[in-house]
């Protein structure tokens, strides 16, 4: 370890659980890009954390699992109030609801600088509106030295709902590893089973976890109805979703039972997502509820257009007729009909996927993220 890495700022980044998600990535990308002499990082994770975290490029990053029990775990925060003393980091960052209430451990742990970030709700609170929650985050909110929310619509919410001034929240959008995720060059490449693209004209394709809130199974009935419109849909369609969760097997039942089940490719968790985007044509995300999302970045960094529902951030990535198409949110015939216009006309495709990836280069660099968050980080250490 460097001597000026040694002697940085330490943030320890408090969350649920460091599996793979679309806000465990956006800490993988900070961590990665934030310069070494900047500040230093532990990642602790009130339940536990997965091989997501072997993405992190530096070794001095270490992970800490509290084993968070289910239901209520009253040991839990004596567990974080003694892993805090221990670490003595300069900067707690806790994210989302599940951890909001490491800010009051933290304040009691003695650290003075502490920064909270809205990342996105859940499908049991996708409007944020629940009052028993809300009254929780109104409670912590004088804890909280400086918000980060990664969307404008999050960020409107903090402001009206939970009632943060604006000079205390800060909006900052992820960023995305646009060397990593490029357009491909020449053809497609073959992706899924051999033989399982041969012949195909347009893949649609989508990434995520396969959680309720993403709405998976919505996107296959999608492709569903699009097969049973299209006379030669069988013929030039194919359908990847990548990713692992509580929807797979359902969406894999219902395209046994639509008979299309040779014609979809659902192979789980993968760490080749750059190569795979590079192997669709349209990206799609049905999601219910978004914050900002990492996957839509990523597609739209590998020059894909994107159909997307009408939800949460969403509206602030995709520019509806420039660079992708914006749908109701559980509406399978809606996202059909959007589908079908770039099966249609490959020329849209080549233009809306050109437009997304200029957009990337425009806004979403990972070096506008990493700024963001190093000013924040050093407007509360200031204060402290």
């Amino acid at each position: 370890m460097r001597e000026g890495a040694a002697k940085a700022p330490l943030v320890a980044h408090v969350i649920h659980h460091f599996g793979v998600g679309g806000l465990e990535n956006g800490v993988v990308n900070l961590i990665n890009h934030m310069p070494e002499g900047r500040y230093r990082h532990a990642i602790v994770c009130l339940q536990g954390y997965g091989d997501f975290h072997r993405r992190i490029w530096r070794r001095d990053v270490e992970m800490v699992a509290l084993g968070k029990r289910p239901g209520k775990d009253a040991g839990l925060y004596f567990r974080l109030w003694r892993a805090l003393r221990r670490l003595k980091p300069d900067i707690v960052h806790t994210r989302n609801l599940s951890a909001l209430e490491g800010q009051a451990v933290a304040a009691l742990a003695g650290v003075a600088a502490r920064v909270h970030g809205e990342h996105g709700r859940d499908v049991f609170d996708l409007h944020g509106a629940n009052r028993k929650y809300n009254f929780l985050r109104r409670g912590l909110r004088p804890l909280v030295g400086h918000y980060i929310a990664v969307s404008r619509d999050l960020e409107g919410w903090l402001r009206q709902t939970v009632g943060v001034r604006a000079d205390r929240v800060s909006q900052i959008y992820n960023g995305v590893d646009s060397v990593r995720f490029h357009p491909r060059s020449g053809a497609r490449p073959a992706i899924g089973p051999a033989g399982f693209t041969e012949g195909a004209d347009v893949v649609i394709g989508s990434i995520g976890r396969m959680a309720a809130v993403k709405d998976f199974p919505s996107l296959v009935r999608a492709f569903l109805h699009l097969l049973d419109s299209e006379p030669e849909a069988r013929a030039r369609l194919r359908l990847v979703i990548v990713g692992e969760g509580e929807a797979r097997e359902e969406c894999l039942e219902l395209l046994k039972r639509g008979g299309a089940a040779d014609l979809a490719w659902l192979p789980g968790e993968r760490a080749d997502t750059a190569e795979l985007l590079r192997g669709m044509d349209v990206f799609a995300l049905p999601s219910l509820g978004e914050g900002v999302s990492n996957t839509i970045l990523e597609a739209m960094a590998s020059g894909l257009p994107v159909v997307a529902t009408d939800v949460g951030g969403n509206p602030e990535l995709v520019r509806e007729g420039a660079t992708g198409t914006l749908v109701p949110p559980a509406d399978p015939e809606r996202m059909a009909d959007a589908l079908r216009g770039y099966l249609a006309d490959p020329e849209r495709r080549r233009l809306h996927g050109r437009a997304a990836r200029a957009e990337i280069e425009r806004r979403f660099s990972m070096e506008t993220m990493v700024n963001g968050y190093l000013e924040v980080y050093d407007r509360v250490l200031r204060k402290k």
